[in-house]
C-alpha cells in the first residue's frame, strides 16, 4: 500500500488486502471507521488501483469501488457508494454517490474550511 505520511486511518476501516499495492492515500487524508477501499472485483476479474488525493475525508461506512480516483480536497459522505471518479474540491453523497457541492476548500484531514476564512 502507498499511504502517505500524515494520513490517518481508523483502526476499523477496511483496506482491500487482495491487491494491497493498488491502494494510494494522499497526505493529510482521513479514512473513517467502517470505510471500505476496494482494489479488486472478483466477479469481473478486475484488479485496479484506487487513489485518494490529499486532504480528503472518507466518511464512516463509505465504500469506494476499484479503479476510482477521489480528487484532492474532497469529501465522501458517510454511507456513500462511490462508483465514479470524484472531482477535486467537491463533496459527494448517496448510493450511488453524486456530487452535491463543488469548489470547496478543505484543511488537514479533509475538514471543511469556513467560507469566511
Amino acid at each position: 500500500m502507498n499511504i502517505a505520511q500524515g494520513a490517518l486511518l481508523s483502526s476499523k476501516c477496511h483496506l482491500d488486502k487482495t491487491n494491497p499495492k493498488g491502494i494510494y492515500i494522499g497526505e493529510e487524508s482521513y479514512i473513517s471507521f467502517g470505510a471500505t477501499i476496494l482494489t479488486h472485483d472478483f466477479v469481473r476479474g478486475l484488479h485496479a488501483d484506487t487513489f485518494i488525493g490529499k486532504r480528503c475525508f472518507i466518511g464512516a461506512n463509505a465504500t469506494i469501488l476499484p479503479g476510482i480516483t477521489i480528487g484532492s480536497n474532497s469529501i465522501v459522505a458517510a454511507g456513500s457508494l462511490v462508483t465514479k471518479d470524484v472531482p477535486c474540491n467537491s463533496i459527494v453523497a448517496g448510493n450511488p454517490a453524486k456530487p452535491i457541492r463543488h469548489n470547496i476548500k478543505t484543511k488537514k484531514y479533509g475538514k471543511l474550511c469556513n467560507e469566511e476564512g
